[in-house]
């Protein structure tokens, strides 16, 4: 048996979610802009309530791991890492990007003959993409895009691809192509981190607790500017 606390903060959304084996005890969201240090810790102290309650313990707590806002990734993650000192329990990290692609895949129906592609929004025509098949598994990694009309084209030209996320909307202009399928309201949310944390805590994937650092913006905002340098974009 697996007691998870799911902790959701790489964007304004502030999110919180208890499972035991994949079930949902608790869950709480605020969707209200980024309120992640007055919201955060009162979420958690409540899904610790009702783990209580349950009479249950907790396992392992499960944390995005970006990329995402600096604010708020340092709050989740700082969160996270001091519950798994004080309980002596494992941490695992979820990559942004899947949670959101997850999510989407589901809501698509699962349908198989497309491809995926989580979008988290940086600023001016700048993303922070990956792109994946129905089944969650990388057709192209991580990167960060300059979004015009040809890059995401190589795709576009074999199929369906369905952009989602924060960073798609604005997208839309650019990507013309009847290929290209646009899904919304794509959240990354802690009650979607579920399957994903599960299935890491059954392998034993966790995160060494003293030195795990999440992937912030800022740092994907190097990326870009090192490309415009070297001129790969």
């Amino acid at each position: 048996m697996s007691c998870i606390l799911n902790i959701e903060t790489s964007t304004t959304i502030c999110s919180v979610a208890l499972s035991t084996d994949g079930e949902l005890l608790f869950e709480k969201s605020s969707f209200e802009g980024p309120s992640h240090a007055a919201l955060l810790g009162t979420y958690v102290e409540e899904a610790l309530f009702t783990l209580k309650e349950k009479g249950k313990k907790l396992d392992a707590v499960a944390v995005s791991s970006g990329p995402g806002s600096y604010t708020g990734l340092r709050i989740g993650v700082s969160a996270a890492k001091g519950l798994c000192f004080g309980l002596d329990i494992p941490l695992i990290s979820i990559h942004t990007l899947d949670i959101i692609a997850a999510t989407a895949i589901k809501q698509n129906g699962g349908v198989s003959d497309c491809l995926y592609c989580a979008m988290l929004d940086a600023r001016r025509m700048e993303v922070y993409a990956a792109i994946y098949d129905s089944s969650l598994q990388v057709v192209r990694e991580t990167m960060a895009d300059i979004v015009n009309s040809e890059t995401y084209a190589s795709y576009l030209k074999k199929g369906k691809v369905c952009f989602f996320g924060n960073g798609a909307a604005k997208c839309r202009s650019t990507i013309i192509s009847e290929n290209a399928v646009f899904i919304e309201n794509i959240h990354p949310l802690a009650v979607n981190m579920i399957p994903l944390s599960e299935q890491a805590f059954a392998t034993g994937h966790f995160e060494d607790v003293a030195y795990f650092e999440p992937f912030y913006l800022k740092e994907f905002q190097a990326t870009i500017a090192k490309n415009k340098v070297l001129g790969n974009t």
